[in-house]
């Protein structure tokens, strides 16, 4: 696995949230500091988004909200970790109440980005993720 290969990143909008300026400029933010981002369409399904980054091979599902839809995010790893991937490092942007916050914490979302977090906030956060992720694969792999 090599560690110089782009991070790969499957950015999508679940539920029926179709609004999509935060989207289109994380998008363009991620692939400015070298990402490979794979956008879904709108209005994804959670066990097509599951499906999609594991055919996709994504290191990161970044999944934008800004209709409520971050409430069908604990389905979706859930159904991550039915498929036993627990490698993918899923994070959420949007506005979210604040009264959310904690329990999609608590279901495995490893960040959540507030309108206003800084592109460099969100790069360095996956970056920085995503390098400890793949240390660890190699390790146990054995190709450290």
């Amino acid at each position: 696995m090599a560690a110089d290969r782009p991070i790969k990143v499957l950015l999508t909008k679940i539920g029926l949230d179709g609004h999509d300026r935060g989207f289109r400029l994380v998008a363009k933010g991620l692939r400015d500091a070298g990402m490979e981002v794979v956008p879904t369409g709108p209005w994804m399904k959670v066990d097509d988004v599951a499906n999609i980054a594991i055919q996709e091979d994504a290191e990161v599902i970044g999944i934008s909200s800004l209709a409520f839809d971050h409430l069908l995010v604990p389905k979706l790893m859930e159904g991550l970790r039915a498929r036993n991937i627990d490698d993918i490092l899923v994070i959420l942007g949007g506005m979210l109440p604040d009264e959310d916050v904690k329990a999609l914490l608590d279901c495995g979302v490893a960040a959540i980005f507030h309108p206003g977090s800084s592109m460099q906030a969100i790069v360095d956060f996956i970056r920085e993720n995503v390098a400890r992720q793949r240390s660890r694969t190699e390790v146990m792999r054995g190709t450290a």
